[in-house]
């Protein structure tokens, strides 16, 4: 019977490992890789304590931090499988099954799981990915100062975007599919406002253009079926996440987009003895910090619950 048991080695399952070690408790983290998201990144400007780090050195740090801890006692790393299953037992306690059939029971859970992100369906644009077409204006957001950019995505995501990609882009352009933005009001209207920004509704992206790194998109307005190129250097994607919660979609509550909802102050899901934190969650912003973060205001909490029982 461990204590806890870690799905996911992003910014917030390595945060909760650490903190599990270091607070003492038998702790097992199943993970199919380390990192999350950022782990594809070219470079990460915004982890604090490193002005600039690449995404696979990031994932690297990570699963260096873990094993630093690992002793097959406190901490036990399973990698390269994933979690299949979590399961509630009569006793309160729960039996974790891995995508291999093996069985493990522990007194609290902790879900760090992520999401991935929804892939821009345009041609083009899995060739050109990493190569001026990213999905983290936050991580690759200053490799284009100066430069003409795109954001595709009219919601609250996609205008924080452009407000970010404003201080130091040329111009940006956002294009919405449908005929009104879904951002709040108010952030429409202030970024808009903006000499510099410009937001196209009713546009459907059809190709992202370029050799070697991206050099413009083609989109179509959807109302007269006319054909667009705009000669840009960045595009940012913002057309939503999908989050890797299936694993616990009957047992927790999630909200309609399937993100886990999780209390803001303690990281506890509706279900006693699971929490989660990261891009799996309802959270407001996803940054590797605010994970992390998270992760460890739930691992105190883990804590002082496991010894209240």
């Amino acid at each position: 019977m461990y204590d806890l048991i870690i799905i996911g080695a992003g910014p917030a399952g390595t945060a909760a490992g650490v903190y599990a070690a270091r607070k003492k408790l038998k702790t097992l983290l199943i993970t199919e890789e380390f990192g999350g998201q950022s782990s594809v990144s070219e470079t990460i400007y915004n982890w604090i304590g490193s002005p600039e780090i690449g995404g696979q050195e990031l994932a690297k740090a990570f699963q260096s931090h873990l094993e630093y801890y690992e002793d097959g006692e406190t901490l036990t790393i399973h990698k390269g499988t994933r979690a299949a299953s979590v399961a509630n037992n009569d006793d309160g306690s729960f039996t974790i099954t891995d995508a291999h059939d093996n069985a493990y029971q522990t007194r609290a859970v902790f879900i760090a799981s992520g999401s991935a992100r929804r892939k821009l369906p345009a041609t083009g644009a899995d060739r050109l990915e990493h190569k001026g077409l990213t999905y983290c204006a936050s991580c690759d957001g200053p490799l284009f100062s100066g430069m003409d950019v795109v954001v595709i995505g009219g919601g609250n995501a996609g205008f924080e975007t452009a407000a970010q990609l404003l201080a130091y882009c040329k111009s940006v352009t956002l294009l919405q599919h449908r005929g009104e933005y879904k951002a709040d009001p108010i952030t429409v209207e202030k970024v808009l406002s903006r000499g510099h920004m410009t937001g196209i509704l009713n546009a459907k992206t059809l190709e992202v253009t370029g050799e070697q790194f991206v050099d413009g998109l083609v989109y179509e307005d959807v109302t007269t079926g006319k054909q667009h190129r705009l000669e840009v250097k960045g595009i940012f994607v913002e057309i939503g996440q999908i989050p890797n919660s299936g694993i616990v979609e009957d047992l927790v509550d999630l909200t309609d987009s399937k993100q886990i909802i999780a209390d803001p102050y303690t990281q506890r899901t509706s279900v006693p003895g699971i929490w989660a934190a990261g891009d799996v969650t309802d959270v407001r912003y996803h940054q590797n910090n605010i994970s992390a973060g998270d992760a460890v205001k739930a691992l105190e909490d883990i804590y002082q619950y496991l010894h209240r029982q």
